[in-house]
């Protein structure tokens, strides 16, 4: 059984909200799914058979991205871990109205493919509420799926 791990940093809950549907929509194509919020992730849990890894976080900041704090942490740990031809893809809702709106991904996918993970697709940003984009997750969902499905 193909094996996803969504890891998520949420503050107010939307990123957690869009892990969710994310969630559900691999688990309806048949993927063993596991949600872990960053701040209770173990590293080993990248280890071993994983068909991608799904990574959600916010940005905050005015002058520089700044990541939630528990995926923060989680953050600097990808350092050490070997993502070497793991595949990943990035989420995050944001404010389009911010000068770094859904930094994040960006900040997220470049240190990953510096670490020599392969991106199944580009980002999912989310402007505003994610409660009014279910649609539009779901969507991405599919489109990670279909990348991963013709790896």
């Amino acid at each position: 059984m193909k094996k996803v791990l969504i890891i998520f940093g949420s503050t107010t809950g939307n990123t957690e909200y869009m892990a969710g549907i994310i969630g559900k929509g691999f688990i309806e194509a048949g993927f063993k799914t596991a949600l872990i919020n960053a701040a209770d992730f173990d590293p080993g849990e990248l280890q071993g058979d994983l068909s991608a890894i799904i990574l959600g976080c916010p940005a905050y900041g005015h002058d520089t991205v700044e990541l939630q704090d528990e995926f923060a942490v989680f953050f600097e740990e990808l350092d050490s871990i070997d993502l070497k031809n793991r595949s990943f893809a990035v989420f995050a809702p944001g404010d389009s109205s911010y000068e770094h709106y859904c930094g994040s991904v960006d900040l997220i996918e470049e240190k990953l493919e510096s670490l020599g993970a392969l991106r199944l697709c580009d980002g999912l940003r989310v402007d505003g509420d994610p409660q009014n984009c279910k649609g539009e997750i779901s969507d991405w969902a599919d489109s990670v799926i279909n990348g991963i499905n013709i790896k």
